[in-house]
């Protein structure tokens, strides 16, 4: 089957550092479900991994999570879906990836595709739609208010592709008010489409534009990107009590600051349950399906950005480089493999 992979570690100009290949076409087993990929999308994921994930020697490594396809094969314990349906998925980081033809993913991981979508909009959703709604609903819990707080929510780099399904969720399930963060035109345009109420830069100072704004401390602080930068921001524009969650890496984070307003600190990691095989790993199935469900009820909307074309080398180095640059907006997308 076709392929792109890597095996070693290489800035993305390198041609070396994502490779066309051919690889044999995997087959089901358990819980597995064969799916032949119709679409993929790239996230910042991908380009860490490739930085840093060395394959063994003489083996390729094959990145890409996000993906929408058709099962053709199950394995013996499969009991949810059979060869025809039409899935999307951003399965689990210990496996290989969706940069080929055929993939296996275990099926409590999967969804079922939108009917409304095409292959392209579906690839966009499922990691940033699970990573949104995990850090809402799991983590910060943004449907049990903060007492005596602003019902309002603000999310820290909105324009990306987590940010852009989280405004649309908080939108579409709470009655919070949406404050997303922007700095250029097109992006504060594309956040204020997605349904955000305000719009602040967070290349200026946040605490002095939330202020301004005069709806009162926000509960609840949702950042994407450049935490660290932030934090003595955030701590002063949140409210006393207030949830705090992020999905970077920040080199370093003073959690002290967060003591004198006893301020809450969450993290979320899509690949938690994946990774340690939790007992609720069928969730993120669940949540697919529902991420489904309101998109079909013209609740949510794709958040696809670009389509780059065809799944090759060529295109997933354009992508990495695209998402290196840290100037997107929404998600990028592949679709197919060249014939």
């Amino acid at each position: 089957m076709r392929a792109v992979g890597y095996q070693t570690s290489l800035p993305i100009e390198n041609p070396a550092s994502l490779q066309d290949i051919d690889l044999p076409k995997p087959t089901p087993s358990d819980r597995d479900i064969l799916v032949e990929i119709k679409a993929i999308s790239v996230n910042p994921v991908d380009t860490k991994m490739r930085r840093s994930a060395l394959p063994k020697k003489g083996q390729w490594r094959i990145l890409g999570w996000d993906a929408a396809g058709t099962v053709v094969g199950v394995g013996a314990d499969v009991t949810d879906f059979s060869v025809g349906d039409e899935v999307f998925y951003a399965g689990a980081l210990n496996r290989s990836g969706t940069n080929a033809a055929f993939h296996l993913v275990d099926e409590r991981l999967v969804g079922r595709k939108p009917r409304s979508l095409n292959w392209a909009e579906a690839a966009a959703l499922p990691l940033t739609a699970l990573t949104a709604w995990e850090m809402l609903f799991d983590r910060l819990d943004i449907r049990r208010s903060v007492p005596g707080t602003a019902p309002a929510l603000l999310i820290i780099g909105g324009a990306g592709g987590v940010g852009s399904i989280a405004i649309q969720l908080a939108r579409a399930l709470t009655g919070l008010t949406v404050i997303a963060t922007a700095s250029r035109p097109e992006t504060q345009d594309w956040v204020t489409s997605l349904g955000a109420h305000y719009v602040v830069d967070h290349s200026l100072p946040l605490a002095p534009q939330i202020a301004k704004l005069s709806i009162g401390a926000p509960g609840f602080v949702f950042s994407t990107t450049q935490t660290d930068q932030h934090l003595a921001d955030i701590v002063e524009l949140i409210a006393p009590q207030g949830h705090l969650g992020l999905i970077d890496d920040p080199a370093a984070l003073n959690a002290l600051l967060l003591k004198k307003k006893s301020l809450s600190l969450h993290w979320e990691w899509m690949f938690t349950r994946s990774a340690f095989e939790t007992a609720d790993l069928s969730v993120q199935g669940s949540i697919l399906n529902e991420i489904s469900r309101l998109v079909d009820e013209q609740q949510l909307r794709s958040t696809l950005g670009q389509n780059l074309g065809s799944i090759t080398a060529a295109t997933l180095r354009k992508a990495h480089t695209l998402i290196e640059s840290g100037q997107t907006k929404g998600k990028i997308v592949l679709e197919g493999f060249p014939a």
